[in-house]
């Protein structure tokens, strides 16, 4: 019989509107304290189903990226949307997000300026979703 239990209860409010506000005040700095726990978090809920490991994003950003000159950020953000998207399924939360959305809104919606923070907003709300989940039922 397989444990359900979840290993840790993980943060699900995360807010956008903070995220933005911290963003600024911080210039820069919160955002990447979240991201690494969104990298983390994926890991703990999807790793014993789908098998991979998502790299965490502080070694992304402080060393691979500046040597691929942000090539594995796209990437990492690519794997990491397909990777939400695949739990939303899995779980059978009815919440529509992807790899599509990265790049249909944080790359090319970054022309109309909104674009990236739909998409942080559809990645926050996703991942609420998630861990919410997991919280509950493990």
């Amino acid at each position: 019989m397989e444990n359900n239990t979840p290993v840790r209860k993980l943060n699900s409010d995360r807010n956008f509107w903070v995220m933005v506000l911290l963003s600024i005040i911080t210039c820069g700095i919160y955002p990447i304290f979240v991201m690494s726990e969104i990298s983390g978090d994926i890991n703990t809920v999807a790793s014993r189903y789908d098998g991979k490991k998502t790299m965490h994003f502080c070694l992304l950003c402080f060393v691979v990226a500046p040597i691929t000159f942000g090539i594995a950020s796209f990437v990492w953000y690519h794997n990491i949307s397909e990777r939400i998207g695949a739990e939303l399924k899995r779980r059978g939360i009815s919440y529509s997000f992807g790899a599509s959305d990265f790049w249909l809104w944080n790359v090319l919606g970054s022309f109309i300026v909104v674009g990236p923070y739909v998409y942080l907003f559809k990645l926050l709300k996703a991942v609420n979703l998630i861990n919410e989940h997991y919280n509950t039922y493990g």
